[in-house]
């Protein structure tokens, strides 16, 4: 990285709004972010180029927050749903109404780990399912299944807050 001020500039707000997007939280990811821009300074070194700067500062800023949780003990869980909702209407499209993007907020934080954070990554961080293969260690299509499982298990859980509002 030849000028950190430029980097910084270039990827904050990618690493805010993904930070923001798992934890729920602008004060969590103010802070985290300007944590992951320090640690990156600090680490410039270790930087090997192998992936693309946006993704290794992901990958700090969800270290970061996985220690976060950890020290407010809550640390997530990574139990496996192994059903797939193929008659799911896309919910993604939803996003761009306020109210609605709220609520998916609030039902994507009662998701386990890694479901929370592949679906984060993808629709508020804005990466490829190749990039969010690389921050776990995993391939694309991990990547994409387990995205599909959270937006199954958001749908789900949209159901079942419409049948609910409706009694």
């Amino acid at each position: 990285m030849e000028n950190f001020d430029e980097a910084y500039r270039a990827y904050f707000d990618d690493v805010f709004r993904f930070l923001r997007g798992i934890s729920g939280s602008e004060t969590i990811a103010e802070e985290l972010t300007q944590e992951t821009f320090f640690r990156a300074f600090q680490s410039i070194d270790t930087y090997r180029g192998e992936s693309e700067l946006r993704v290794w500062l992901c990958s700090i800023a969800r270290n970061l927050y996985l220690t976060h949780c950890r020290k407010q003990k809550h640390q997530a869980s990574e139990d496996a749903l192994d059903a797939l909702a193929d008659d799911t209407p896309d919910f993604t499209e939803l996003i761009g109404d306020k109210e609605t993007a709220m609520q998916i907020h609030r039902l994507l934080h009662t998701l386990h780990e890694p479901y929370k954070e592949v679906f984060s990554l993808r629709i508020f961080g804005e990466l490829s399912f190749a990039e969010i293969g690389t921050l776990f260690e995993k391939n694309a299509h991990w990547a994409c299944v387990t995205f599909h499982r959270a937006n199954a298990m958001l749908q789900e859980k949209m159901k079942e807050a419409e049948n609910h509002a409706e009694m």
